[in-house]
């Protein structure tokens, strides 16, 4: 179980990593506004349109998968074994005497 929790963490990070890289390719609402100068679109990979919607599709995707990852972690995080200490306190044995530091 352990392995499987670390496999869907260096899976979020990456899809993290992926949403922020695709973000950071997109054009603004306000990179058309250039091409009244003679810009226009024709810097585009994927045409006038589909560039937005290709990146728009994959960001989406990628949003839902990080989204379903993200419950996933919260599900076994919150599911961790109840045997081990939750705290210092809990670790120290009942009936141990407290020894004064010098």
């Amino acid at each position: 179980m352990r392995m499987l929790q670390q496999l869907l963490l260096v899976i979020h990070v990456l899809l993290s990593l992926a949403i922020i890289g695709l973000v950071l390719l997109q054009r603004g609402k306000g990179a058309d506004a250039g091409a009244g100068f003679g810009s226009g679109a024709s810097g585009t990979v994927f045409g006038s349109k589909g560039s937005a919607t290709f990146f728009s599709k994959l960001t989406a995707i990628l949003a839902t998968c990080f989204f379903v990852t993200s419950l996933t972690l919260a599900f076994y995080a919150s599911h961790q074994s109840s045997g081990a200490p939750k705290s210092l306190l809990e670790q120290t044995p009942a009936g141990a005497p407290a020894t004064p530091a010098k």
